[in-house]
């Protein structure tokens, strides 16, 4: 019976006892993404192109040419770009006066006519077109022009 006693006191002491409250986690340290939203530097000067109609658009820093057959180049500038996870827009504007706006989407994309693959995707929205194509750093389809 003694011993029935001892138990149930011991069980009382350990309930009385105050539990310290858990100490405050640091926050979790940001994990860098792999994959393809690592292979964009939107800070890089880019190159997106497109087929049928054929085009191109470079941008470097806020200076952005759309280059098109039968079509005079058309050099743009925008106050800089909106970058959001996965994608970056410029808003630019034209000598004269057309907007231009460029989205870089990343994700893989193959231009269809080679067997480049490109790290992201690119649509160019013109007045009354949309353009839309295949992008990458500039550096990188000078090193690499065959794909």
């Amino acid at each position: 019976m003694q011993r029935f006693a001892v138990v149930l006191v011991l069980i009382a002491l350990a309930g009385c006892q105050s539990e310290k409250p858990a100490a405050p986690q640091p926050p979790q340290a940001s994990v860098e993404p792999t994959g393809p939203a690592t292979r964009s530097d939107f800070s890089q000067p880019m190159t997106a192109r497109g087929n049928e109609p054929f085009w191109a658009l470079t941008i470097d820093g806020t200076h952005l040419k759309l280059s098109r057959p039968d079509h005079p180049d058309l050099p743009a500038e925008a106050p800089g770009a909106v970058i959001t996870p996965g994608q970056a827009s410029w808003t630019a504007k034209a000598a004269d006066g057309q907007d231009i706006k460029l989205t870089l989407y990343v994700s893989d994309c193959s231009d269809g006519m080679s067997d480049r693959q490109y790290p992201m995707t690119a649509e160019v929205a013109l007045l009354n077109e949309t353009l839309r194509g295949c992008a990458d750093q500039t550096a990188r389809l000078k090193a690499n022009p065959g794909g």
